[in-house]
């Protein structure tokens, strides 16, 4: 047995049908008295409605949340935040509303409760990622860890199948990179194995039916357990990748990873036998990058990067920003093996380790 250091992050965790109508008594626990509330602009007037349920609990509602967390709009929503005399975060919505409550928290010291609509799985983590002047950064901070997460299936069930699908495969690839991070430990090892396996058998049944609360509140759980995956793993040459295709050349954030999480789990394939045997058994497979494939495109998922908004021009670009200080991962990095890894996804073209 392998040595090994195992360390759980404070978190509450709510789930099941209905538990929204807990975030009242869930606000009273922590003590906060004026709520503010988050959401993108997509989702305002549910987010209004929300805030509104709360009566006296709620301080407003702030709604300008934007994908990959840009400084400024956090520092504008802090202000909002501070006028408003707010004492907690309600963060309502998916992966840039939830990482805009942790960008305030950071800035305010504010507990936070997220209400995850997507199953982005950010909200079990203490991990940030902002953006500032075309770069993407992450940090890790008890700040930044939300305090409570609710997770009620009726949230999910307006989600179309596509962004049910790419969501789904941005929680995933947590769990696969979770599978042979360089701190993994047996714990996390099978809470990732799980959660790949609750989603890979969730997301075809929700592409099929979008309306099947079972396959909806399989796949809530699967993305809880990435997301705790996500939450207590470093992460290696997956999440690089993706932060500098979304930083750098603004590719929407879980597009990105769906199009990445096939190509990234075969190049690494070869250095991570044991992580790759339990990836393939969730997936019942033999071969994880070629099924993940697969998987993106029997659910609807892209597939390119082109397809998102990327010119062939910017592989080599973004060759030399995941090269300059890159994360650690169980496979090294080559100038070669890296840029036709980025290529074959540009294109489209299936993963090959």
């Amino acid at each position: 047995m392998d040595t090994f250091i195992y360390e759980t992050l404070p978190s509450r965790v709510v789930f099941g049908e209905g538990k929204l109508e807990t975030l009242s008594q869930e606000l009273e626990k922590l003590g906060a008295k004026r709520a503010l509330v988050l959401s993108t602009p997509n989702q305002a007037d549910i987010a209004q409605a929300l805030a509104d349920s709360l009566g006296q609990r709620s301080a407003g509602l702030f709604s300008q949340a934007a994908m990959h967390t840009p400084v400024n709009v956090t520092e504008e929503a802090v202000r909002v935040a501070q006028r408003l005399n707010a004492d907690a975060l309600v963060s309502f919505g998916g992966g840039s509303t939830i990482g805009l409550g942790k960008a305030i928290a950071l800035r305010t010291a504010l507990p936070q409760v997220a209400i995850p609509t997507t199953y982005a799985g950010s909200e079990m983590t203490s991990i940030l990622g902002q953006t500032e002047n075309g770069i993407k950064t992450t940090l890790r901070h008890p700040l930044v860890q939300p305090k409570v997460v609710i997770y009620d299936v009726s949230l999910t069930l307006s989600l179309s199948a596509t962004v049910s699908a790419t969501s789904g495969l941005n929680a995933m690839a947590h769990a696969v990179e979770a599978l042979y991070a360089q701190d993994r430990n047996p714990v996390i090892s099978l809470i990732a194995e799980d959660g790949i396996r609750a989603l890979a058998g969730a997301l075809p049944g929700i592409a099929k039916d979008p309306q099947n609360r079972q396959a909806r509140s399989q796949a809530q759980y699967g993305a809880w357990l990435c997301g705790i995956c996500l939450g207590s793993a470093g992460m290696a040459l997956h999440h690089k990748l993706c932060h500098v295709l979304g930083g750098s050349f603004n590719l929407p954030h879980a597009e990105t990873h769906a199009v990445m999480l096939a190509h990234t789990a075969a190049y690494n394939a070869p250095n991570t036998q044991n992580a790759m045997t339990r990836a393939a058994k969730a997936l019942d497979t033999d071969d994880v990058g070629a099924a993940l494939w697969q998987l993106a495109k029997r659910i609807g998922a892209p597939t390119a990067l082109k397809d998102l908004g990327m010119v062939e021009a910017d592989i080599d670009k973004a060759t030399d920003i995941a090269l300059k200080n890159p994360y650690w991962n169980p496979r090294p990095l080559t100038e070669t093996g890296i840029r036709e890894l980025i290529r074959r996804a540009w294109a489209g073209d299936p993963p090959k380790a």
